[in-house]
C-alpha cells in the first residue's frame, strides 16, 4: 500500500498522462486511501463498523404474529398480537421523532395488510425483523405518550398475547420518560457475506444494494411493498451478471434483513467494490400520472426540488427502524480524501450517462433522468455509485411494470449491458496508456 503513495506522488508531480490513464490512477488512490486510513487507525467518521453475523434461525422456527388489533379507550391506546408462543418483550420510548420501540425475538409477521393501523394519538406503526436475532414495532406517535404496559403474557393452547398499552402525557413527561434510559446502539450484523477477495482475483467486484428491508418497508401501495420489488429486482441482476463469469457479485442483503445506511456504504468500500449500485422504487403520493426510472448520482447540492426531497426521504431509512444515526464524514486523509472523491465522481458520471442511455433505450424513464443530491448510501469517497429508481410506484401503470418479470428482464438486461460498458471503456483505456508506454 505504502507503494501506492508513493508512486501515486510521483505521477502527481511529474504529470505523466501516460503512467497516470484513469484507471490506475483510481486504483493508486484507493490503494494510498486505505493505506492512510489503515496507519492513522482512524475508521471513516459517520461508517458504522460491520459486526460479526451471529448465525440466523431458520425463518419456520420463528415465533408468529397475528391477529393485530389497536383501539382508543380515553387516553388509553392499546395495540395487542396474538404470539405462537411466549416470548420476551422490551419497550421504550424515543423523542425526535416522538414514537414507542418494542423489540422482541425475530419474528414472523403475518399480519394483514387491511389491518388497522392509527387510533387516537398513534398516527400508525410498522414491523419487522431488525437484526438477526431481533424483531422490531415502531409505534409513531401523534402526541406524547408514555408506556403503560409492555408484556407477552400466556393465554389458553400455550399462545401469546403481546400488549403494547400507551397513555397520554405532557411533553416534558415524555421527554423525561425519553431520557431516562439511553439504550447502546445495537450491534447491526454485518451485511450479507461474501466469499472472500483472493489474492489473484481479477475479477470486478459489484455491490448491488436493494433498499430496504425488514422494518423498513421502503414505500408501500396496495399492500405491495418497494423492498420486496427491489429485492427480486437484485436477485435477477446478481443472476444474469453471475452468468458471464467475469463479475463478483456482492449483495448488501439477499432476504428481507434490515441493513442500516452506514453498514451498506462500509460493505462497499471493505469490498473494494468497483460498482456500488443502490435500487429503489419512489412512490409520490398527489402526483400519480409521474413515472419512468431515474438515475442518481452523489452531490452536496440536489438538482432540483424532486430530487432534494428523494435524497432526505431514502436518508431517513435508519431513522425508520429506530435508529438514531447521522452522517458525518470527515476529512481523515486529507489529500488522498479530496482526491479520490474526484476520481470517484468522474467514473460514477460515466457510468450513469451510460446507464440512463441504455436503460432508455429498453424502458420508460422519467422526463429528468438523471439527477444528483446528497444520498447518503452513495457517500463512500473511493467506490463509484449510483442509485436508480426503477419507477413510481404509486403511478398504477409503473406498478404494474414493477412486478412484470417480463419488464423486469428488460430492465435487468438494460444495466448488464450498462455495465459491460463501462468496463469495456476502461479496458480500453488501460490499453491505450498500455500502448503510448511501449
Amino acid at each position: 500500500m505504502n507503494t501506492g503513495i508513493v508512486q501515486l506522488f510521483s505521477c502527481i508531480r511529474r504529470a505523466d498522462p501516460s503512467r497516470c490513464d484513469a484507471p490506475w490512477r483510481f486504483r493508486a488512490l484507493r490503494c494510498a486511501l486505505a493505506a492512510v486510513c489503515l496507519l492513522a487507525s482512524l475508521p471513516l467518521a459517520g461508517l458504522t463498523q460491520a459486526q460479526p453475523k451471529p448465525e440466523p434461525r431458520p425463518q419456520n422456527e420463528y415465533p408468529v404474529a397475528t391477529d393485530a388489533r389497536i383501539e382508543q379507550s380515553g387516553e388509553t391506546v392499546r395495540l395487542t398480537m396474538m404470539l405462537s408462543s411466549t416470548v420476551a418483550v422490551d419497550a421504550w420510548v424515543q423523542a425526535a421523532p416522538d414514537r414507542v420501540i418494542v423489540e422482541l425475538p425475530s419474528t414472523n409477521f403475518q399480519i394483514q395488510a387491511s389491518a388497522k393501523r392509527s387510533a387516537g394519538f398513534v398516527s400508525g406503526y410498522r414491523f419487522g425483523l431488525f437484526t438477526a436475532d431481533k424483531a422490531r414495532i415502531i409505534i409513531d406517535l401523534a402526541q406524547p405518550a408514555v408506556i403503560a404496559k409492555a408484556e407477552v403474557k400466556t393465554v389458553r393452547g400455550g399462545f401469546g398475547e403481546l400488549t403494547i398499552e400507551l397513555k397520554k402525557t405532557a411533553r416534558a413527561d415524555f421527554l423525561a420518560e425519553a431520557g431516562k434510559v439511553l439504550k447502546p446502539a445495537p450491534a447491526i450484523p454485518a451485511p450479507v457475506p461474501s466469499p472472500a477477495k483472493t489474492a489473484g482475483e481479477t475479477r470486478r467486484t459489484i455491490v448491488i444494494d436493494p433498499g430496504h428491508g425488514g422494518i423498513d418497508p421502503g414505500a408501500t401501495v396496495a399492500s405491495i411493498a418497494e423492498k420486496a420489488v427491489v429485492l427480486a429486482f437484485g436477485k435477477a441482476l446478481k443472476e444474469q451478471l453471475e452468468a458471464n463469469g467475469r463479475y463478483r457479485i456482492v449483495m448488501t442483503r439477499d432476504d428481507d434483513r434490515f441493513v442500516s445506511l452506514g453498514d451498506r456504504v462500509q460493505l462497499g468500500r471493505n469490498e473494494q467494490a468497483d460498482l456500488f449500485i443502490s435500487i429503489h422504487a419512489d412512490s409520490l403520493t398527489q402526483a400519480q400520472e409521474v413515472r419512468g426510472a431515474t438515475v442518481y448520482t452523489r452531490s452536496e447540492r440536489a438538482t432540483d426540488a424532486e430530487a432534494a426531497r428523494l435524497a432526505a426521504k431514502e436518508n431517513e431509512a435508519d431513522a425508520v427502524a429506530g435508529l438514531e444515526t447521522s452522517e458525518e464524514v470527515q476529512d481523515v486523509a486529507g489529500i488522498l480524501m479530496d482526491l479520490a472523491r474526484r476520481e470517484t465522481r468522474t467514473f460514477t458520471g460515466v457510468f450513469a450517462r451510460n446507464l440512463v442511455e441504455k436503460l432508455g433505450g429498453s424502458i420508460k424513464m422519467h422526463k429528468i433522468p438523471l439527477r444528483s443530491a446528497r444520498f447518503w448510501v452513495l457517500s463512500a469517497p473511493d467506490v463509484p455509485s449510483v442509485l436508480i429508481e426503477l419507477g413510481y410506484m404509486s403511478s398504477p401503470k409503473d406498478a404494474e411494470l414493477l412486478n412484470s418479470p417480463e419488464w423486469r428482464g428488460k430492465a435487468v438486461t438494460a444495466v448488464s449491458a450498462a455495465i459491460e460498458d463501462y468496463f469495456a471503456r476502461e479496458r480500453a483505456s488501460v490499453g491505450k496508456a498500455a500502448e503510448s508506454r511501449n
